[in-house]
């Protein structure tokens, strides 16, 4: 199988909005069929994972229409036009946490390639303060410290289904020492 890249040929603009524009592509397969795919362009957000120095997490609990209510995730959002990912990250975790702190990069996250662009640089917090809480008139959050011991049980539990948060927390633990720790990270 051939494993060039596929070509557009035309995109018709469907709808633009707040999220992104929706359209549909069509376009030449690498392995030259031609079909038409319904594509969701998004401008790509940022998340971070607000991990304390005993090790614990902080996380919000966000209604999400779309989800089906409220779930936990870490703090995300949308990139302004011309934001950094970094610019963003530390944005959102003020604002939906009430924490600043030292970010580092932990991955650009695909975040469903079958049909969006979409991209979420996700990020690791650490050294962190409070700060003041500014939620946006749309947001319903409550941001929840949890003890490590707690998240893991949630996310055997299926409490923790958001996928961002998942990868997110699987990453920053990663980079933390075997008692959960900041300490033997990078």
């Amino acid at each position: 199988m051939d494993t060039a890249a596929g070509r557009l040929l035309a995109r018709r603009e469907i709808h633009a909005g707040r999220v992104g524009r929706f359209g549909i592509e069509d376009v030449r397969l690498p392995n030259g069929l031609e079909v038409s795919l319904e594509i969701l362009r998004h401008p790509g957000a940022a998340a971070v994972v607000p991990l304390h120095d005993d090790g614990s997490i902080t996380l919000i609990r966000q209604y999400r229409h779309a989800g089906g209510g409220t779930i936990w995730e870490i703090p995300a959002g949308k990139l302004e036009p011309g934001e950094a990912p970094l610019a963003c990250a530390e944005r959102e975790l003020a604002e939906e946490s009430g924490l600043a702190g030292d970010l580092a990069p932990l991955l650009p996250l695909l975040t469903t390639p079958a049909f969006t662009d979409e991209v979420i640089h996700l990020f690791v917090a650490r050294g962190l303060r409070s700060v003041a809480l500014a939620l946006e008139a749309d947001e319903v959050i409550e941001p929840v410290r949890l003890p490590r011991a707690e998240v893991e049980r949630m996310i055997d539990a299926g409490e923790i289904r958001d996928a961002k948060t998942l990868v997110g927390i699987l990453l920053a633990w990663r980079g933390a020492g075997p008692d959960g720790l900041t300490s033997g990270g990078p």
